[in-house]
C-alpha cells in the first residue's frame, strides 16, 4: 500500500519518514484517504443488494471468552455464501466477528488487524484491550456515511485482558458507540433467538469446553428460527467458526472438534428439536 509516488532512485515518499501517531488508519487518512473503506464514493441514492453476514455470539468462561459465528451470508432472499468466515483473529489476544454488509465488514476488520500490528511495531507494546475496542469503534464511526445508505457494519469484539486476567466482550452500534457486555452477547439477524438460548444455557464457572457447547447450541437455536442464520451442514461438513481467547492467546478450535460438538447437539435434539431441558 503506497501513499504517493516514490522519489528519485526508488526512495520512499517523505510521508513515510514524517513523525506522526502510531495509528495506521490516521496515516492512511492523511496521505491516501481514498484507500479507506469509508471513503469510497457512492451515488447519492442507490438500491444495492450486497451479501450480509448474520449471527455472531460470544460467551465468557472461567478465564476467557469463546466467539463463534455461523457460516451463511445472504443477499435478499438468496443464500449468497454457505461457508463464509465471519470470525477473525485480530491479534495475539483478541478476535472480531462481523455482522452487516460482508464486503465492507471484512475490509474494516482487515484494516483493524493492520492497525493493531502497526501500533505494536511503532510503540513496542501491545495495545490495551480497551484501547483496541475504542480503536475499532472509531473505524465503525468512520463508516457512518455508508451505514446511512444501508451498508452498515456492526461487529462483535472480544479478547483476553492481560491486566485484569479475564475475558471481556464489547458490542457496537452503527454510530461507533462501544459498550462492554457481561457473560455473553450476540449480534446479527439471529441474535434475538441466540440471546434467549444463551440466557438459559449460560452459567457462572463454565470451562472452555462447555462454553463452546453453549455457543454452538445458541447458534443452532438461532438457525432454527432465523432463515438468514446458517445451521450446521452435516452433508457438506460445514460447521460454525469458533475461537478461544484466554491467557494462552487467540486461536481457532479445530474443525474436527467443532464437528464432534455439533454432532452431540444434533443427537441430543433427536426427538427433542426445541432443546427442552
Amino acid at each position: 500500500m503506497t501513499a504517493g509516488r516514490g522519489g528519485a532512485g526508488g526512495r520512499l515518499p517523505d510521508a513515510y519518514f514524517a513523525p506522526g501517531t502510531s495509528s495506521f488508519t490516521d496515516f492512511i487518512a492523511a496521505h491516501a484517504p481514498s484507500l479507506l473503506p469509508s471513503r469510497r464514493p457512492l451515488p447519492p441514492s442507490m438500491t444495492l443488494e450486497a451479501p450480509h453476514g448474520t449471527t455472531i455470539v460470544a460467551v465468557a468462561y472461567e478465564g476467557g471468552v469463546v466467539m463463534a459465528g455461523d457460516r451463511r451470508a445472504t443477499m435478499g432472499n438468496l443464500i449468497a455464501n454457505r461457508d463464509m468466515e465471519k470470525v477473525f483473529i485480530a491479534d495475539e489476544y483478541s478476535a472480531a466477528g462481523i455482522a452487516g454488509t460482508a464486503g465492507i465488514a471484512i475490509e474494516i476488520v482487515r484494516l483493524f488487524q493492520v492497525e493493531l500490528e502497526h501500533y505494536e511495531k511503532i510503540e513496542g507494546a501491545l495495545m490495551s484491550l480497551e484501547g483496541k475496542a475504542n480503536r475499532l469503534a472509531s473505524m465503525i464511526r468512520g463508516n457512518l456515511g455508508m451505514a446511512m445508505q444501508g451498508l452498515s457494519v456492526v461487529p462483535l469484539f472480544a479478547g483476553f485482558d492481560l491486566d485484569e486476567r479475564r475475558g471481556r466482550i464489547f458490542s457496537y452500534d452503527v454510530t461507533g458507540g462501544c459498550y462492554e457486555e457481561h457473560d455473553h452477547h450476540c449480534v446479527g439477524s439471529g441474535s434475538l433467538f441466540a440471546r434467549g438460548s444463551l440466557k438459559k444455557l449460560w452459567r457462572p464457572g463454565l470451562d472452555a469446553e462447555h462454553a463452546v457447547a453453549v455457543a454452538l447450541e445458541s447458534l443452532y437455536d438461532a438457525a432454527d428460527d432465523d432463515s438468514a442464520t446458517g445451521g450446521p451442514d452435516p452433508a457438506r461438513r460445514i460447521w460454525p467458526t469458533v475461537a478461544l481467547l484466554d491467557s494462552e492467546g487467540a486461536r481457532f478450535v479445530e474443525t474436527a472438534a467443532v464437528g464432534d460438538a455439533v454432532d452431540r447437539i444434533i443427537a441430543g435434539r433427536q426427538g427433542n428439536p426445541g432443546g427442552a431441558r
